[in-house]
């Protein structure tokens, strides 16, 4: 077996294209502040300056009428959101205290939950570990908290753009001063259609990147400021499917274990949504040791397991999605998150927390800060990177900085594999992350040696289980066919690694055909994977990808 590094095939970040130093053109729109993506971060994020502007006008404090606009490239909120999702409400709680958990968008109370380790015939009950213990919390769909804090948003004048993919930064020296949205329009060769609509220009006193996973801003941003973290920052990809069924599930239910390789990290997760239907997904590592790994593949083989199929048979399954979880925890985390008219927040900061499967809740949290510390800073007629400093400080001060520091080498401890993992994440649950004492380093994912061994051939019965186009057609995609290509590849690929991303990429977008790599980029589906370990996503026209609606 040969083994492959793909950081070698993996074309640079195209920075010069994400990062543009040029001023706003005449006819922008002025805004205040912008947030770069309309997922939990950027709406909470939104509601709650909204809240303070207010509140402060009403208080006569003078700070006058304040633009936001948060920029969205779904075209409807919610249609690009996908999540676990089991839900700690307490941002919820701080972001609306007048309301009641019963008035927030969540489908129903984790009343019963079980953990199994899985072989391929067997599911072995195990004890909840300490840190995915759901009680308090709520099953919920992430599309519909989504559309639901769009509403109270744009009841307090916030101004939503659905449909307004952010394509660059606009900068001056080392400054945002505004972004630039995606056209529209083009042909494969990217030349103007009938239809075509230009770019246009936003200019802002502050910008929030509340992109989300893998953020191309994000991940420009803090490579052009040469923003530093202790590790890399690393992945995982989910891929989900929800269901309706003819038997009702009672429980939230988590695995280990079977089908992942032993050198996988990852599990699955299922959970019923409503009496008659259920969210069920695996999320596997992309530090994974084998380039024939196929993570929609073994999502449909997990599911004709005795513990799946029961629930499954008979059913039909109506949505699917994937989307990359950055999965690095404490060490992964930029130096600062901050910058001259700039924040970064939510999952493309890296506010997840793995071993206990969260991060909606960290995302809302730090849009607040990034609101309280943009506040005070327009207050102040100052939006340097020195009166944005507050918002670093605030998480470094929180909850979520807590958190991830409680488990900040139990992910880490798994590069050396399942079992050597699962008996270091045992002592670091018993010490309360004090072992081993010091930051396990691991390297990007990308530079993680693959095995080019053969993959077994899967034909789905297309009853539970499904082709990858299927995937796609249930994501609700419908990107044009002669949409010009977001993804940027590296020249001259081998068939091995190829092959690879054939494999890796959960919806189609990569085949090997006649030894060669064929790119179906309609396909994508913007979980940012192969943007991961391969070829390089950007932003692409309004209204591309998936159209969630109860992921």
């Amino acid at each position: 077996m040969a083994r492959l590094i793909p950081s070698a095939y993996q074309p640079p970040l195209p920075r010069e294209r994400l990062i543009r130093a040029e001023p706003p053109a005449e006819d922008r729109i002025d805004l205040d502040v912008v947030f770069v993506g309309g997922g939990p971060a950027g709406l909470a994020g939104a509601i709650e300056l909204a809240r303070l502007v207010k509140k402060d006008n009403e208080q006569g404090g003078g700070l006058g009428e304040v633009g936001i606009g948060v920029f969205e490239k779904a075209a409807a909120l919610g249609e690009h959101s996908l999540s676990g999702a089991v839900v700690n409400p307490r941002a919820f709680r701080e972001l609306f205290p007048e309301l009641k958990d019963s008035d927030f968008p969540f489908r129903r109370a984790v009343e019963r939950e079980a953990v199994y380790l899985l072989t391929s015939g067997r599911a072995i009950h195990l004890p909840t570990p300490p840190t995915m213990r759901n009680h308090g919390h709520y099953v919920a769909s992430l599309c519909e908290i989504v559309r639901w804090l769009g509403t109270r948003a744009e009841e307090l004048g916030v101004n939503i753009f659905p449909g307004f993919p952010v394509d660059s930064l606009l900068v001056d020296g080392d400054r945002v001063a505004g972004v630039r949205t995606a056209p529209s329009g083009l042909d494969r060769d990217g030349n103007p259609m009938a239809n075509f609509s230009p770019p246009t220009d936003v200019a802002a006193r502050a910008t929030v990147l509340a992109e989300g996973t893998r953020g191309a801003l994000s991940q420009a941003w803090l490579e052009w400021q040469r923003v530093p973290s202790p590790n890399p920052q690393i992945f995982a990809l989910g891929v989900k499917e929800i269901w309706e069924t003819k038997r009702a599930l009672d429980r939230v239910i988590h695995t280990l274990g079977w089908p992942l390789p032993t050198d996988a990290f990852g599990g699955s997760f299922m959970y019923p949504l409503e009496p008659n239907v259920v969210a069920l997904g695996l999320v596997v590592g992309l530090d994974y040791g084998s380039a024939s790994l196929d993570v929609h593949e073994l999502l449909q083989r997990m599911k004709l397991h005795p513990l799946f199929r029961p629930y499954l048979e008979g059913g039909e399954m109506v949505e699917w999605g994937a989307k990359t979880i950055p999965e690095g925890g404490y060490y992964a985390l930029p130096e600062r998150r901050y910058g001259n008219g700039v924040v970064l927040t939510g999952d493309a900061a890296g506010f997840v927390d793995v071993p206990s499967l969260k991060g909606i809740h960290y995302a809302m949290q730090s849009g607040m800060y990034a609101a309280r510390a943009i506040f005070s800073a327009l207050k102040a007629g100052d939006t340097s990177a020195a009166q944005l400093a507050a918002y670093d400080r605030a998480v470094n001060g929180s909850f979520i900085s807590e958190d991830l520091y409680r488990t900040r080498n139990m992910r880490l401890a798994f590069h050396d594999g399942f079992y050597v993992g699962g008996i270091k994440a045992g002592l670091m649950t018993l010490t309360g992350g004090a072992f081993p004492g010091k930051r396990i380093n691991v390297p990007k994912d990308a530079d993680v040696a693959k095995t080019t061994d053969h993959a077994a051939t899967f034909v789905p019965d297309n009853k539970l289980t499904f082709s990858k186009v299927d995937g796609v057609f249930k994501s609700g995609n419908a990107t044009r066919d002669t949409i010009p290509s977001h993804l940027v590849v590296g020249k001259d690929v081998p068939t091995e690694v190829a092959a690879m991303y054939a494999r890796m990429c959960p919806a189609a977008v990569y085949e090997l055909a006649d030894g060669k790599l064929r790119v179906n980029a309609p396909n994508c589906v913007d979980c940012k994977a192969t943007d991961v370990l391969g070829p390089r996503w950007t932003p692409r026209e309004a209204g591309s990808g998936p159209k969630y609606q109860r992921m």
